[in-house]
């Protein structure tokens, strides 16, 4: 037997039935909807419908909770900066914050900043600027001489409603 000698066994993959192609193919015309009503349309919305009674879905209890005022963190962790020091993805010397990192490709997503994590080992001086990191973290830093400073980070949608509110209320104070 060779690699390119592989193949599935006869029967194993059944091709799809090519539907709506000719009164010869048995499956033409109606392409074996029937006729008319809702299930011979295209968008059929029913699948859940269990005429009129509660759907088993709903029946179902629910567990779990989500929290909608949770902060989205990138979470970011020492062991990871390091690596992207090393690989010369981050200046030794510079100043990291939320740009820096999103940057080096380590803070994927994180609307509401980076959050620094003391997974890892970090062995350069740094200083950070970030939204929120652990207390060991904090300490794993500043043991090498580096340092961390916690900012509040306001996200865009909040500052474009801050801005709306001080518009709307000096053209309030115009027209007084």
């Amino acid at each position: 037997m060779k690699l390119n000698e592989i193949r599935d066994n006869d029967g194993a993959r059944k091709s799809k039935m090519r539907v709506g192609r000719g009164i010869g193919s048995g499956k033409g015309k109606t392409a074996g909807r029937g006729q008319k009503g809702q299930k011979s349309r295209e968008g059929v919305s029913i699948n859940g419908f269990e005429g009129g009674q509660m759907p088993l879905h709903m029946r179902i209890p629910k567990r779990g909770f989500n929290n909608i005022f949770a902060k989205d963190y990138a979470e970011v962790n020492l062991g990871a900066i390091q690596k992207a020091v090393d690989a010369g993805k981050i200046e030794a010397g510079a100043a990291i914050d939320h740009a820096a990192l999103k940057l080096a490709g380590l803070a994927r997503g994180g609307k509401d900043g980076v959050r620094l994590l003391a997974k890892g080992e970090l062995t350069t001086k740094l200083t950070f600027t970030v939204a929120g990191a652990s207390k060991s973290a904090i300490d794993a830093v500043e043991k090498i001489g580096g340092a961390v400073s916690v900012i509040e980070v306001v996200p865009a949608a909040e500052k474009a409603k801050a801005k709306k509110g001080q518009t709307l209320a000096a053209k309030k104070a115009a027209h007084a």
